[in-house]
């Protein structure tokens, strides 16, 4: 009966909820890394350097990191539906702004105000899917949310590219249709959150009773579990070592991430192919991402083994990131990329099942945003050495290989936290 009842909750509830939440991560993805296509034409419009770039691109990060935590725990207060809904209409307020950049100083501002104003959205969903989804469902759930991402670069990439062929359009330049067009309707989906998206399990009409009783109760028992781990306050949480690990790994594979998505469009337009061909080619990695991290986290959740779902797909974005950049010839080199991409997206989704399974009470806001905070400033690494690298050296090849060897210091670094956890050994709190 309780397996019955299980699945029907959860089916329903990922039906309602699901939905709104890819659309809400889908157009965040887009809106902070469509700056990678704008820049095809925007760079020699505003006479940017790679460097120059580089900093703006990243730059979004730290405005992210300086948000992330007070913005988690507003949403804990404020609730989901208010907060989340106003981090998309100020996000897409700004993200059409960029069309104003005239130059370094313009460039650099809205970026870090971008990444200022979606600050908590991800760390915000996470503890989101924790009000509403068991332990046992939610790496599959993470997966879903996340799978936007890479479905936001196979829509958005043709999309964006296409865009860039409205140049002159109105007395405006291709990417800054393409900021306008992009971000206005973040905030038309901000309205929509604003009135349509529940809080909690408890203010919903269209649970019944028993599912409504079943879930408060199922949940009520895992925090009371997690609770027993002792890491349940915020100041615990952000003084943790473990939090602290789980930080850095999410740093590691961060700066691959984003180092990647910043500068694919530029790396493949220096292969030869027009904008158009780009968008297309860009979208390539995105296709088998999709299809292959769902089912990934689908089987992480069905064993309960989240450590080795976590390290292989990283050491596939390893080989990728090597195959990148020193495969040679488009084929190899988009066949690298592709490969990056699905291992980065698939190892993400069981990464984040680890923290959430240790982390109870306000300590579940403070430790999911300090890690996304901390994690996120990799999209600040990431683009920046590859852009400083790009300049000094003049290719993509030696900034890509610092990108493999981030996510390989990953693997080990979980290992070893993991291997701690399972052990029995609490680490020390600090006094």
């Amino acid at each position: 009966m309780d397996k019955t009842l299980e699945r029907q909750t959860v089916s329903k509830i990922g039906w309602r909820l699901l939905p709104i939440i890819i659309l809400m991560y889908f157009l965040s993805y887009l809106d902070r890394v469509n700056v990678s296509f704008a820049a095809l034409t925007m760079n020699k419009d505003l006479a940017f350097t790679a460097t120059i770039y580089g900093w703006g691109a990243g730059l979004f990060f730290v405005g992210y990191f300086l948000g992330e935590v007070p913005s988690n725990l507003a949403l804990e207060r404020f609730g989901a539906r208010v907060w989340l809904a106003r981090i998309m209409i100020t996000w897409g307020a700004i993200s059409a702004a960029m069309a104003l950049v005239s130059g370094p100083v313009s460039f650099y501002a809205t970026r870090f105000l971008l990444g200022l104003a979606e600050a908590g959205l991800f760390p915000g969903v996470i503890l989101y899917l924790t009000y509403w989804f068991p332990e046992r469902t939610r790496s599959r759930m993470i997966a879903l949310f996340l799978a936007a991402a890479p479905l936001s670069t196979l829509i958005g990439a043709p999309i964006s590219s296409s865009l860039l062929g409205l140049d002159g359009a109105g007395g405006l330049r291709g990417w800054q249709w393409l900021f306008i067009l992009e971000g206005l309707p973040t905030v038309l989906v901000g309205v929509y959150v604003l009135f349509m998206l529940p809080d909690r399990p408890e203010s919903v009409e269209w649970l019944d009773r028993d599912e409504r009783a079943w879930l408060t109760s199922k949940l009520a028992a895992e925090n009371a579990q997690r609770a027993e781990a002792r890491i349940h306050g915020v100041g615990q949480a952000l003084r943790n070592p473990r939090v602290l690990g789980y930080c850095l790994w999410y740093l590691l594979v961060v700066t691959g991430l984003y180092g990647v998505g910043f500068w694919m469009p530029q790396v493949v337009r220096a292969l030869g192919f027009s904008v158009s061909e780009v968008g297309w080619l860009v979208a390539i990695p995105s296709v088998v991402t999709a299809a292959l991290m769902i089912p990934w986290s689908v089987h992480s959740d069905r064993s309960g083994e989240r450590l080795w779902h976590t390290i292989l797909p990283a050491l596939v974005a390893v080989a990728g990131l090597l195959l990148a950049a020193k495969g040679g010839t488009p084929a190899l080199i988009m066949t690298g990329f592709t490969l990056a991409s699905v291992g980065v997206f698939s190892a993400i989704p069981p990464f984040w099942a680890l923290p959430v399974a240790t982390l109870s009470g306000s300590a579940a806001a403070a430790g999911i945003a300090i890690i996304g905070a901390v994690g996120n400033l990799g999209g600040y690494f990431g683009p920046l050495a590859l852009g400083m690298i790009k300049d000094a050296t003049g290719g993509f090849s030696i900034g890509l290989l610092a990108l493999a060897a981030s996510v390989a210091l990953s693997c080990p670094l979980v290992w070893m936290l993991e291997r701690a956890r399972t052990r029995g050994v609490m680490l020390r709190q600090p006094v």
